[in-house]
């Protein structure tokens, strides 16, 4: 005790030099700690740059050249665009896009919202119908255009065979022009609801019963309580249902593919399907990457309309957070 009052040391301070050597020590195991991060994070990062960032900047080059795989592309500016103008086929699939996203969202979202009412209760084997109706989600697409293919048939399908057992005369479903695009409407519909119904069953489920309690005490009736009570505090989990089933709708492709191969007459060929046929079966490479890159802007514009007109209806949405 006396040895270090005597060489001016508190005996409570550690040493200067053991001090230093603490703070080296603690900053090579952070040091150690942050690159095990990175080189965990090394084979996602590498397979986003490789996989989608390449693709990505790529996609943008060649669509301002004209490249058929056989030769080297040749760069020509905006002539893509300018053929797109100018192309009839371009505005048939652009029409047909719009017709099947306006068309299959609206009334995907209608069924599914009804179908989370509906299982929004508590009964005997409530869980096993939520499984069934949510079943047709988990299917893959190819899987399951490819029964539906079967049942549309004018002859031997299952739809036509039950039409005729009452005495109706089915249509030709996917091999007619005007019945074509509802065929696959309803089969995506079909396939797609599921999402939809889940994430407006957990939206429901997360509604306070206090708010019902209340409205009922004040005398609203069902409908009311619907128009005051329910859409008002699910409306976050339809504003995510609208934006992502319009970028899925925009995006679709297996179905029509697989169903009617964007017959008859072109009157099932949505832009993503002319985008394949240009690329991989014309070999435009250059003219299939402008046509992304306008189903890029679509997609991008339509997702900014909704998030700019979400303040107005959406509960809880503030445009400064996000």
């Amino acid at each position: 005790m006396a040895a270090g009052v005597a060489s001016g040391m508190s005996p409570g301070k550690p040493k200067r030099g053991g001090l230093a050597e603490f703070k080296r020590a603690f900053t090579g195991i952070r040091r150690g700690e942050t690159i095990a991060g990175y080189l965990f994070l090394a084979p996602n990062f590498i397979g986003f740059i490789i996989f989608l960032l390449f693709p990505i900047c790529f996609a943008f080059y060649i669509m301002l050249t004209d490249w058929s795989l056989s030769k080297q592309p040749e760069f020509i500016g905006l002539k893509n665009f300018e053929t797109m103008v100018n192309d009839r086929l371009f505005w048939k699939s652009l029409g047909n896009s719009f017709y099947y996203t306006f068309v299959a969202v609206p009334t995907g979202i209608f069924i599914a919202f009804w179908l989370a009412l509906a299982l929004n209760r508590k009964m005997r084997g409530i869980i096993f119908f939520r499984t069934v109706y949510f079943l047709p989600q988990i299917t893959l697409t190819v899987a399951a255009a490819t029964v539906w293919r079967w049942i549309y048939q004018p002859e031997i399908g299952m739809i036509n065979h039950l039409l005729e057992m009452i005495g109706i005369d089915g249509p030709k479903w996917i091999h007619d022009t005007k019945w074509a695009m509802p065929s696959v409407i309803i089969m995506s519909n079909w396939q797609g609801i599921g999402f939809a119904m889940l994430i407006l069953l957990a939206g429901l489920q997360g509604i306070p019963e206090e708010y019902y309690e209340a409205a009922s005490i004040d005398g609203a009736s069902g409908w009311q309580r619907m128009r005051y009570v329910t859409l008002p505090m699910l409306s976050p989990a339809i504003f995510f249902v609208i934006v992502t089933s319009l970028i899925s709708a925009f995006q679709a492709f297996d179905q029509f593919f697989i169903l009617t191969q964007g017959g008859p007459a072109h009157a099932t060929t949505p832009l993503t399907l002319y985008i394949f046929q240009n690329a991989f079966s014309f070999f435009k490479m250059g003219y299939g990457a402008a046509l992304a890159a306008v189903v890029f802007i679509i997609i991008l514009v339509i997702t900014i309309v909704q998030w700019r007109l979400a303040r107005r209806w959406v509960i809880g949405f503030d445009e400064d957070d996000n």
